[in-house]
């Protein structure tokens, strides 16, 4: 009976073992967006710990110290989760090859998985055990080393458009803003000629936010920044852009809208954000009809060229906007974005509910 309970303990070692290395292989290496339930669990226990830190009245400024450090920490985690589990499951290994006690199979293992060298395999058998379970220590830290800067490479990329919206749309940015400015240039050519920045923009952060999925929670280096309201701008500047303003159609803004509504469901649906994947253009929008006329109001009063029938403008606007709307206001409240019109100033945080009224706390 005791050497089944050892035998037992060897494969059950051997199996954590190797489902810790496989969520380490698809969270960095494997280029998709595969839910791995070891990062998934971590990053959920350590949200749940930071929003309790985050109180309904909580100022937005408290919010964004605090939620600064929050994806940094979990990818700082995430890799001593690998290890421990590794010495976890090498630990029962040990014990079950015959290596007594428990602690003295415990500190051969630490002692291998982190090259101290400290304890002495006492055969050849834990001998090769050792030197594998040594090998998957360096693996990690190898994995480790790349991780990093794929990641930080993918957030540089990201907040260079971002950071570039400022001077056309404001900060906070917006889309009434952003098609102001440039009808006051008289550069509307412009405008039509980032849509292709943007399109690549929203390609990227589709692919990206969803192979490395922290990338999501990384916050801009001004707080006032955030790529979600970024999204939300851009995309409503682009859907006023072929809905309402007295303009030659513009295919690049089309094709900018789809793939950003694109690129929101998809991350959205990586963390199970429910969303009407064929929504009918006629679909009830956050965005209400009397602030549509309000903005149609104020850019028809600084002589931005508008359509005139307004009701169609407005029909057409709704018929963009709802294949974005849902998941937009989801993923700022997931993300605990900074004030922005039409996206984080109406959107639902998962745990405190409606979360407009102390971001406009702050942005007074």
């Amino acid at each position: 009976m005791p050497g089944l309970t050892r035998f037992i303990a060897t494969i059950a070692g051997a199996g954590l073992v190797v489902w810790v290395l496989r969520s380490a292989v698809r969270t960095v290496v494997l280029p998709r967006d595969e839910a791995v339930a070891l990062t998934r669990a971590l990053f959920r226990a350590l949200k749940r710990i930071f929003d309790l830190r985050i109180r309904p009245g909580t100022t937005y400024a408290r919010t964004d110290h605090v939620m600064s450090m929050y994806a940094p920490l979990a990818l700082v985690m995430l890799p001593g989760v690998w290890v421990a589990l590794i010495i976890a499951g090498f630990t029962a290994i040990f014990w079950g090859m015959g290596v007594d006690p428990l602690l003295e199979a415990f500190e051969l293992s630490g002692s291998s998985m982190l090259t101290l060298g400290t304890h002495q395999a006492p055969d050849l058998p834990t001998h090769v055990a050792t030197f594998v379970e040594a090998t998957l220590g360096l693996g990690v830290v190898a994995l480790l080393i790349s991780y990093l800067p794929s990641i930080y490479a993918a957030f540089q990329r990201r907040e260079l458009l971002v950071t570039k919206l400022v001077t056309r749309a404001g900060e906070p940015p917006g889309a009434i803003t952003m098609l102001r400015r440039h009808h006051a240039l008289s550069r509307f050519d412009a405008l039509d000629a980032s849509w292709p920045d943007w399109e690549t923009w929203f390609a990227d952060v589709e692919e990206t936010h969803t192979s490395q999925p922290s990338l999501v929670f990384f916050r801009s280096i001004s707080p006032e920044r955030s790529w979600v309201t970024s999204a939300g701008v851009v995309l409503d500047t682009a859907a006023l852009r072929v809905s309402t303003l007295d303009l030659p159609l513009s295919a690049d803004a089309q094709l900018t809208l789809r793939a950003g509504f694109l690129c929101l469901r998809r991350i959205a649906g990586y963390f199970s954000i429910p969303f009407d994947a064929d929504p009918s253009p006629t679909d009830p929008i956050s965005v209400r009809r009397d602030e549509f006329d309000a903005a149609y109001d104020e850019m028809a009063s600084v002589g931005v060229p508008l359509r005139r029938d307004r009701d169609q403008c407005w029909r057409d606007f709704q018929g963009w906007r709802v294949n974005y709307d849902s998941a937009l206001l989801a993923l700022a409240g997931l993300t605990n974005a900074p004030m922005a019109q039409w996206s984080s100033d109406r959107a639902t945080h998962p745990r405190l509910g409606r979360i407009g009224l102390s971001l406009r706390r702050h942005n007074s």
